[in-house]
């Protein structure tokens, strides 16, 4: 589509991914069961629907380096390096001054760099769809996935009317936003049929998400504004900024957000459970190594690369073998490995961060 602009979001620290994923390397820049970095395939399945000149990647400066050596295609000036991380709404803000700059009228369209996709073609005829739908009603579009299941991790949509059809594709109103639902509510979702799971995937114009700030964080938008006009204030700049996600901070507060709903075989790729999923079968579950040898074994993830690894007798682990470090916990704990990251940087450990 003509105009359209993509924001990747790679500046996580991916501490739930520890031993493998560290500050200057975080888990997106990582190849995990043997195949290419998750930044590396956001960007592959972007470039068919819009050209590389027009990608930008938002990340850290621990992991810049990282980053750029892992895109070499990408134009220098298409990476924005953030001071300090402070959530989703400043670096999204940042992109769309940045956009702004390059392109007048121009629209965006915001990716985390850590998601996994199956059916690419189906993602991007919903990304277009997005664009179309966002330029003509001037709304804030997310990309909503069908839930497969009664995940409590996921912020969920709730749907409304739809309101109009782009690119073969229903868009919906959205009704309300709705967090991390508990196990029975989960599965009334699932049933009902009108709640989506909230991917973190949006289009917008770059004027719409301005105003969007002017009237929802207003304090981030002045900041951004000061930015738009001097470029060297940002890092005078970036602490005067509300440090909240776009979804807390502008998607759950405005009053004119669109759904497309869409199956594209989704994986959030958020812990070493979910990666497991997606990874390649082994003796006794999933994983990538030299070797997996199992008895009385299963659902157990692996990543070991270049090791022979034996499971005897167990169930449901996650075992991860770094240079420096070895990960052996239950898949249910996964959630809270980020917990043990930062009891570690607590101790002074920094060489393991």
């Amino acid at each position: 589509m003509d105009g359209l602009y993509a924001l990747v979001l790679a500046g996580g620290r991916g501490t739930r991914f520890w031993p493998v994923s560290r500050r200057a390397l975080p888990k997106q820049c990582v190849a995990l069961g043997g195949e290419a970095a998750m930044l590396v395939q956001t960007i592959e399945r972007l470039l068919p629907i819009i050209p590389i000149d027009r990608i930008l990647v938002a990340t850290g400066r621990e992991m810049e380096a990282s980053v750029r050596a892992l895109l070499p295609s990408l134009p220098s000036a298409n990476v924005i390096v953030e001071p300090w991380g402070r959530n989703t709404a400043p670096c999204i803000g940042l992109g769309a001054v940045e956009i702004g700059r390059r392109a007048v009228g121009a629209m965006m369209a915001v990716f985390p760099s850590d998601h996994r996709v199956d059916d690419v073609a189906a993602f991007q005829s919903a990304v277009i769809g997005a664009a179309q739908a966002a330029k003509s009603t001037n709304a804030l579009v997310t990309l909503g996935l069908k839930p497969t299941h009664p995940e409590t991790g996921f912020g969920y949509l709730e749907l409304g009317r739809v309101v109009g059809e782009w690119h073969g594709h229903a868009l919906h109103q959205v009704e309300r936003f709705v967090e991390k639902p508990g196990p029975e509510m989960a599965q009334h979702f699932v049933e009902g049929g009108r709640h989506l799971w909230n991917a973190g995937m949006f289009v917008f114009g770059v004027d719409t998400i301005r105003d969007a700030f002017r009237a929802h964080l207003p304090k981030t938008h002045e900041a951004l504004e000061r930015i738009a006009n001097h470029p060297d204030a940002l890092a005078a700049e970036w602490g005067n900024m509300d440090a909240i996600s776009i979804d807390y901070g502008i998607m759950e507060r405005s009053r004119h957000v669109l759904t497309v709903p869409v199956d594209m075989g989704w994986n959030d790729m958020g812990t070493w459970k979910a990666a497991g999923a997606a990874m390649p079968r082994v003796s006794g579950g999933r994983g990538h190594a030299y070797s997996v040898t199992s008895r009385d074994t299963s659902g157990c993830v692996v990543h070991a690369p270049g090791k022979t690894v034996v499971l005897l007798g167990v169930s449901d682990l996650v075992v991860v073998d770094t240079e420096d470090a070895l990960l052996v916990m239950e898949s249910s704990r996964s959630a809270q490995l980020g917990e043990v990251v930062r009891e570690l940087e607590a101790d002074g450990k920094v060489e393991l961060l």
